[in-house]
């Protein structure tokens, strides 16, 4: 069974766009016809970048850590494209290794900055677009963030505060805004396969776009502050 969603008219927002994950998200909201806003601090000609520009694609280049770029970004997007229907948030990395009492302070800041704060200053700025379009926010998690692990307990840390500060937006805008997360355990990405050896096991970033997409669609309309695992054997 193949499942196919029609956006077209609507306008996506996705954070940390340049990344595998990101990357993935923006072609699958591309396909069904949305006009998708592509954000990263990442220049998307740069060779960092996944991202190809192209049509149907607008590409914003800021740092979303910062709330004033935030800010005036949602704004030049609404001004552009009229509106916003779906906020994706993808940005976020992955630090580990060390246990906390060795766990150097610029780790924490830098992890909660980009996994937590980029996700709270772009549902802040985006949800008054999103209430007047009734629109969703689908955010990443993810699988460890669901209990305490040795090494990389900064990092689970922030994805949990991800699913909490998820299960606040839906309850807050209840019937307005759905607001989702998703719990990728190990995601088969270029950097994933630099790190570790490769399985077969591994989901591909666009199975996991897939279901951000399905969250943000008529066929999720009753589902809000939920956390989806899309692990699949990893």
């Amino acid at each position: 069974m193949t499942a196919t969603f029609d956006f077209t008219d609507q306008v996506a927002v996705v954070t940390g766009s340049c990344g595998a994950l990101g990357s993935a998200v923006v072609e699958t909201f591309l396909e069904t016809g949305a006009t998708v806003a592509a954000c990263d601090i990442v220049d998307i000609n740069s060779d960092d970048s996944l991202l190809e520009p192209q049509a149907g694609l607008s590409f914003y280049q800021a740092d979303f850590t910062d709330e004033s770029a935030v800010e005036s970004t949602i704004q030049q997007i609404v001004d552009d494209h009229g509106r916003v229907d779906f906020l994706l948030n993808i940005a976020g990395t992955w630090r580990g290794g060390d246990p906390i009492e060795e766990t150097d302070v610029g780790v924490f800041e830098m992890l909660f900055d980009v996994n937590l704060k980029t996700m709270f200053l772009a549902s802040k700025h985006a949800l008054p677009e999103l209430q007047e379009t009734e629109g969703a926010i689908v955010s990443v998690s993810a699988r460890s963030g669901l209990e305490g692990g040795e090494g990389d307990g900064i990092y689970r840390s922030t994805k949990a505060s991800v699913k909490i500060l998820t299960e606040t937006i839906a309850k807050e805008n209840l019937g307005t805004v759905r607001a989702n997360c998703v719990l990728p355990s190990v995601l088969d990405t270029p950097m994933n396969r630099e790190m570790m050896s490769p399985s077969d096991e591994w989901v591909k970033p666009s199975q996991v776009a897939r279901v951000m997409q399905f969250l943000c669609s008529d066929a999720a309309d009753v589902t809000s502050g939920a956390a989806v695992p899309v692990y699949g054997e990893a």
